[in-house]
């Protein structure tokens, strides 16, 4: 129309680019379940708000063992709740992060579901991988090192074939009562919080000390302690156990090759593992 005066404003648009996925997050021992629904309700929120501050940036995450403090997958059912852990784990895998969760002690029991539903990786012993240049061995850690003759023998008869049949004939809510009643007997059902006791008693290091005496590994990372530790085995060999969540809400990171053991929301994690480095420089004897 002549007379009127148009402005054509142009708005600029920013991109912020996204971060680019090269950590890799090393975690176990949440122990979903135990003690009682509301303890482990507020455990499995804390496991979502930081599995959701690492969604950005995480290129792997590896689960090392006793997720759950039971898991047994019937044919047709498996034991409820977790639904926010597990949803935020199909999150991480839409967006592109590879899962690898492994069997402990609590949750052996896992067969194809999360791999049919999550895409992922299941391991029920060791695993070696090569990341960042970077030799590592992987384990949850039980039945491992000297001593513990009954706790192998239930472990070889736990993971049978025939074990699991058997257990399988039972009604879930029978078995899954069977099951949580006897996790009722755990070290964290019992409220233990570990203490580090000097590096010779140390089991795990023991065992970790043997491997490498076959082949180097510049970290070897395990669960099952419930202890986070870091120790120095040689000179380009250390020994972390990642801890657990009731107490020390602890993992581990990798990034430009050095693994790094962290806290979520625990501001006295920190201390608590400079305290156990003082112990463990007092002790080592290597």
């Amino acid at each position: 129309m002549s007379g009127t005066n148009y402005k054509i404003t142009r708005s600029l648009c920013t991109f912020t680019p996204m971060p680019e996925r090269n950590k890799i997050y090393f975690a176990s021992d949440f122990h979903l379940g135990v003690a009682n629904y509301e303890l482990s309700r507020q455990r499995e929120a804390a496991v979502v708000r930081w599995l959701d501050s690492i969604k950005d940036d995480a290129a792997e995450l590896f689960l090392v063992g006793d997720v759950f403090d039971f898991w047994f997958e019937y044919k047709r059912a498996v034991p409820r709740g977790f639904i926010r852990f597990l949803g935020k784990l199909a999150e991480l895998s839409d967006l592109g992060v590879k899962i690898t969760m492994f069997k402990g002690n609590h949750d052996m029991w896992m067969f194809g579901y999360l791999t049919k539903e999550f895409n992922v990786k299941i391991v029920s012993d060791e695993l070696i991988i090569k990341r960042q240049g970077k030799e590592i061995f992987l384990h949850h850690g039980d039945g491992l090192g000297p001593g513990d003759a009954k706790y192998k023998f239930l472990k070889r008869f736990f993971r049978s074939d025939f074990c699991q049949w058997m257990f399988a004939r039972l009604h879930p809510n029978l078995g899954i009562g069977i099951a949580l009643a006897w996790s009722q007997r755990s070290r964290l059902s019992q409220k233990k919080i570990e203490r580090f006791m000097g590096e010779q008693q140390e089991w795990l290091v023991s065992y970790s000390k043997e491997v490498l005496e076959k082949q180097h590994f510049d970290y070897l990372i395990f669960g099952h302690r419930h202890l986070p530790l870091d120790i120095k085995l040689k000179e380009n060999s250390r020994y972390i156990n990642l801890g657990e969540w009731l107490n020390f809400n602890s993992y581990a990171v990798m990034e430009d090759g050095e693994v790094e053991l962290r806290y979520f929301e625990n501001e006295s994690g920190a201390d608590y593992t400079s305290q156990n480095l003082l112990m463990i420089k007092g002790t080592n004897t290597t």
